[in-house]
């Protein structure tokens, strides 16, 4: 009779387990059903800092829309980014460290992220998002590198790294721009950061039928320091230089667009299911000066500004705000937690349900919980670090972070809950605490160095396009002329070479340019000077210069053709094989030296 009831029993309550974890599955497959998917609005601005905001007791600046925001949202007041505006770039999209995927400079083809990276946009849009990206993107800017070969649908854009700079359309000054569209040139009224907000919800208004993923990616307040006369105003009478100025006004016309979109995401019943981001890419430009001897501006008493190792040129705003999410300023107000940029697709795969499986090591991780009241992370360490070199350099200008901890340059510790403007070395106090960190460096390092490789830009595309190269993208040690006044003004001529790949083999045309294909500029042909306002930089005088031919070199290869300086180019024809090529094109001068060209068109014949 025991055995016969144990039996029974045990027969009993396998029949209530499966039918429990058969019920838990169908509550769990109707909670996953019923999960509405929200929207993700994340807003990036350009080199605005952790002491460029009102909510952080900058009494000077006029944020109120933000301020606003902040007092809704939760936020990450110990999260980090790169300490430059692409290797930011980088590690958001991929959750990877710049160093990992050629994306570690801001130029010298070290801003390019190499095709085999996965990218947030790729993973919403797998995941049936509609995705676009509006603003900078200073990631590529040639097939397949740019944003709508990475994942946006939409990829409305300025070229290179900012509004003005090389890659950029000729003459775009901020106000009155020619943009791309997909990679279509097209013209706007307005000024840039209108543009960009002006578009970015026009898109949201079309999306009827799926969530969206949209990033809104600011080149404000990187210089130039354009800013609408009525932002200049703002602070006439302010106790600030008159870049600072420019700058701050800049700040306050994004405010004004947060304000306006926050507007309309009430009005159109969005707010309440969007998850909406506010963060910057690194440390202030500009919101430190001198005035008659004395410092000007605000930096919440940290260190550093942007390019530095120190808190202050990595560690930035985040406001995160999702009122059916429950991540508001009612659940929790704060975090002090460590989180880093690198830590945002894995995370917001978790908190949209994307199915998501890195195909790459990780820098980052889940980090979820902390948007959790009372929830804190497990103990981590993250490393920092800038290059702005031609290849990554193991110990140059680094940070390792662990909570409040940081070792800067592997010899200076400091503990910023104590001492947050990094005045006081630990290191001798605590070697051990050292030697640990610096140990997490070194495997770091060597893990990265495996992944460390150029882009290789093809000259062969899907549809045949033409491929415009431009000294941007230039390897050099040399400095290189990377914003159109530079261009106007020829004076850095940088010996180099662009890594490219043919994958078609025949007979190729390379047009060797002084000024890009739509000024429409001969090669010899001086440019008039655009003077400069108050509320915006002119441009340089161009130069033109004399040339008898152009030069191309591919490897060992070396095609050549007479040319004519009144013309808008030169052409050199050559046939090549399937392979990679180091590509340096130059026109030959009168005296027989080299000129770099500075633009060059190709075509396959």
């Amino acid at each position: 009779m025991k055995l016969g009831n144990n039996l029974f029993f045990k027969f009993s309550v396998l029949v209530l387990i499966f039918s429990s974890c058969k019920d838990r599955n169908t509550v769990d497959e109707k909670k996953a059903n019923d999960f509405e998917r929200p929207n993700v609005i994340f807003i990036i601005t350009d080199d605005q800092g952790y002491g460029d905001v009102g909510f952080h007791d900058n009494t000077i600046i006029k944020t109120p829309n933000i301020d606003a925001l902040a007092a809704k949202s939760t936020e990450l007041t110990n999260f980090h980014v790169g300490t430059t505006c692409a290797p930011s770039r980088a590690g958001l999209m991929t959750g990877r460290n710049s160093n990992r995927n050629n994306a570690w400079h801001t130029i010298g083809g070290c801003s390019i992220l190499n095709e085999e990276e996965q990218t947030i946009s790729k993973v919403f849009q797998e995941n049936g998002y509609a995705t676009a990206m509006f603003g900078k993107w200073h990631l590529g800017d040639n097939y397949p590198f740019r944003p709508h070969d990475r994942g946006f649908d939409t990829a409305l854009y300025h070229g290179g790294g900012g509004v003005g700079q090389t890659p950029d359309f000729w003459n775009n000054d901020y106000f009155d721009d020619t943009y791309f569209r997909n990679g279509i040139p097209e013209k706007f009224e307005g000024y840039c950061t209108d543009v960009w907000f002006n578009e970015t919800i026009k898109y949201i208004e079309d999306q009827a039928d799926k969530p969206f993923f949209t990033y809104l990616a600011l080149n404000a307040p990187h210089g130039p320091f354009n800013v609408p006369q009525e932002y200049l105003d703002m602070y006439a009478d302010a106790n600030l230089t008159d870049t600072q100025k420019r700058f701050y006004g800049m700040i306050s016309n994004v405010d004004d667009n947060i304000g306006k979109l926050l507007k309309y995401l009430e009005t159109s019943g969005k707010l309440e299911n969007t998850i909406l981001v506010f963060t910057t890419d690194n440390g202030t430009a500009a919101g430190i000066g001198k005035k008659n001897g004395l410092t000007t501006g605000y930096n919440a008493n940290l260190r550093g500004t942007k390019s530095s190792p120190y808190d202050g040129g990595h560690r930035v705003p985040f406001l995160i705000h999702w009122p059916k999410g429950n991540i508001t300023s009612k659940n929790q107000k704060k975090s002090n937690d460590l989180v880093a940029h690198v830590d945002i697709l894995p995370t917001f795969a978790t908190i949209c349900k994307l199915e998501y499986t890195p195909k790459n090591y990780l820098d980052g991780t889940d980090v979820s919980q902390v948007f959790q009241s009372n929830t804190k992370l497990e103990d981590r360490m993250l490393v920092v670090d800038t290059q702005r070199l031609q290849w990554p350099k193991k110990d140059r200008n680094s940070c390792v972070m662990q909570g409040e901890w940081r070792l800067v340059n592997g010899d200076e510790l400091y503990n910023i809950g104590t001492d947050i403007s990094q005045t006081e070395n630990l290191s001798d106090k605590f070697p051990e605490r050292v030697k640990n960190m610096q140990a997490f460096y070194d495997e770091w390092w060597k893990s990265t160095e495996a992944d460390m490789h150029y882009a290789s830009i093809p000259l062969n595309t899907p549809n045949n396009e033409n491929v415009l190269l431009t000294i941007h993208d230039l390897h050099s040690e040399d400095p290189i002329p990377w914003n159109q006044d530079l261009i106007r003004k020829g004076e850095q001529q940088p010996k180099g070479y662009y890594l490219i790949e043919i994958t078609e083999p025949g007979n190729y045309q390379f047009d060797l340019y002084r000024y890009p294909p739509e000024s429409n500029f001969a090669i010899n042909n001086p440019v008039k000077e655009i003077a400069s306002k108050p509320n915006w930089n002119g441009l340089a005088k161009g130069i033109g210069i004399k040339v008898v031919g152009g030069q191309i070199k591919l490897n060992d290869l070396v095609f050549k053709q007479d040319g004519n300086a009144s013309e808008s180019h030169v052409s050199v024809t050559g046939s090549l094989e399937n392979g990679t090529y180091r590509l340096a094109a130059s026109f030959i001068t009168p005296d027989t030296s080299e000129f770099p060209a500075f633009y060059v068109n190709i075509i396959k014949i």
